[in-house]
């Protein structure tokens, strides 16, 4: 590459958690001296807005931007977050924990999660939440970070947070400008293309100006205004394997505790989301519209409520799967006009911080080398199909037969990954993470497990240690795993501490 052919134009077009993660991440890692950055938004057009709990991924990425952690938590009237509570979702009246972090230790070179499944089988262990402090100190409501203690569970808390949306984009727009970015005010009303390739050579705003670019980012959400409506990139519908096709959002009164985890809820035609902030609690039930009607899913979700509700219920349509192609041309689409698998376990945000990473690691020049978007598209596709069979394990595996809704999930055909993940995990209670995938054998183990997959035996290398042996050892796991709960203090008590908005 020359210096001639460097990119010294950069348009983010559409704002929300995807423009600005996008600016600030580019001003942070380009500098302004290398190109001029520029985001289009208006502030009449809203944001889908209901992004509001995480995975530990964005705390890399706040990291990597500078962000002190606690300001950022007091900013966004933010709470910690531990893993995920499902209710109902193997059957009515059950419940399970997915942790961040890990189960146990492993052993002699063994996964802890085979001695478990061994100790189960004996019937000597006890429920798989008692060995992770993520768990037990979520059922507490208790919540720390990690201090320096050695080999104690206090040494690897695994965490995320739960914020509001609106307030993080802003957040990051204040830190975004102050390294150079501009923000341009106004709606979008034509897109120009260049003749002789079809790249965008600009966007019209509505008073007749002109933002010009070299690389444009589309952030325009559901619609992808460059990606689908200018450039055509097509789509891909998961709607097979993921049948919810709407959502029903409405904040509501807290209470005196913050829970540090987000609760999922299954419902006759999909599930309920609780996401426990400090100055609210985030509520909204995600369903499929050929079983309850826009009208009865509010109902429901209205009906199931902590408090009273503090706006009106806003209702979202949305078509899960992915664009065809991400990256076209000179545009590439990042956050919800590059796809959307519904927010089940939290990896919206991450696909946004993803998309900026992988962009970055293939950035290109003005010839725009097809090779850099052919490999990008490949990458985020892997991505976004390996988090979409995750997803699908929710409701594929459960004991669920009481709508049609959960009848269609039980016997549907999966994606052929997921089957080969299914078949080996009830052979031998073996999970595995597939090259870099972004969910890990514990993450799979925890769904597995508490959706009510049941292995035929356990992984036979398990029996390098003695019954005997394995129990104490798993014993004392599970006890030093109470101990450091009782020791940490309550997650509202922390934050008043540290970080109270």
């Amino acid at each position: 590459m020359t210096e001639d052919n460097r990119i010294r134009r950069i348009a983010i077009i559409g704002g929300g958690t995807a423009g600005w993660m996008s600016a600030a991440a580019l001003a942070k890692v380009l500098g302004p001296a290398y190109a001029r950055i520029t985001l289009v938004e208006s502030d009449e057009i809203g944001t889908v807005g209901v992004g509001e709990a995480t995975i530990p991924q964005i705390g890399v990425f706040n990291r990597m931007l500078g962000i002190d952690e606690n300001d950022f938590v007091r900013r966004t009237k933010g709470s910690f977050k531990l893993g995920i509570q499902f209710v109902d979702w193997r059957r009515k009246g059950h419940a399970y924990f997915h942790p961040f972090g890990k189960f146990g230790l492993d052993m002699e070179g063994v996964s802890f999660h085979a001695y478990w499944l061994r100790l189960r089988a004996a019937g000597l262990a006890g429920p798989i939440e008692d060995y992770t402090l993520m768990a037990k100190a979520a059922e507490m409501g208790k919540f720390m970070r990690s201090v320096n203690a050695g080999n104690s569970p206090l040494s690897a808390i695994s965490y995320a947070f739960h914020f509001d949306a609106g307030l993080y984009a802003l957040f990051l727009r204040d830190h975004a400008e102050r390294r150079g970015v501009k923000r341009i005010e106004g709606r979008v009303v034509q897109v120009h293309q260049r003749g002789e390739d079809g790249f965008i050579r600009a966007v019209q705003l509505e008073d007749g100006s002109e933002v010009e670019a070299d690389l444009f980012i589309d952030c325009t959400g559901f619609r992808g205004l460059l990606i689908e409506q200018t450039l055509k990139a097509g789509y891909t519908d998961w709607s097979n394997w993921l049948p919810c096709n709407r959502a029903v959002a409405v904040p509501c009164e807290g209470g005196q505790d913050i829970a540090p985890f987000t609760r999922s809820t299954a419902r006759d035609a999909g599930w309920q989301w609780r996401i426990p902030l400090q100055h609210r609690i985030g509520n909204g039930h995600v369903y499929c519209s050929d079983y309850i009607s826009d009208d009865e899913a509010a109902a429901t979700l209205l009906a199931n409520l902590d408090g009273a509700p503090l706006a009106d219920p806003r209702f979202i349509r949305f078509t899960t799967g992915h664009r065809n192609r991400y990256w076209d041309r000179n545009v590439v689409a990042i956050g919800l006009s590059s796809g959307f698998m519904e927010p089940l376990e939290s990896t919206s945000i991450h696909m946004i911080q993803s998309g900026i990473a992988h962009l970055l690691a293939n950035f290109p020049d003005r010839t725009f080398n097809p090779v850099d978007a052919e490999r990008y598209n490949r990458v985020i596709r892997t991505e976004s199909e390996e988090i979409r069979d995750f997803l699908v394990l929710h409701y594929k595996a459960t004991e669920r037969d009481d709508t049609p809704f959960w009848n269609r999930c039980r016997t549907m055909a999966v994606p052929d990954r997921l089957a080969e993940k299914i078949r080996v995990f009830e052979n031998s209670g073996r999970t595995f993470r597939e090259n870099e995938e972004l969910f890990n054998d514990t993450s799979w183990f925890a769904v597995m497990v508490g959706q009510g997959l049941v292995p035929r035996t356990y992984d036979p290398v398990a029996n390098v240690l003695d019954l005997e042996t394995t129990r104490a050892r798993l014993d004392e796991i599970r006890s030093t795993v109470a101990a450091s709960a009782d020791f940490m203090p309550r997650h509202r008590t922390f934050i008043a501490q540290h970080c109270a908005a």
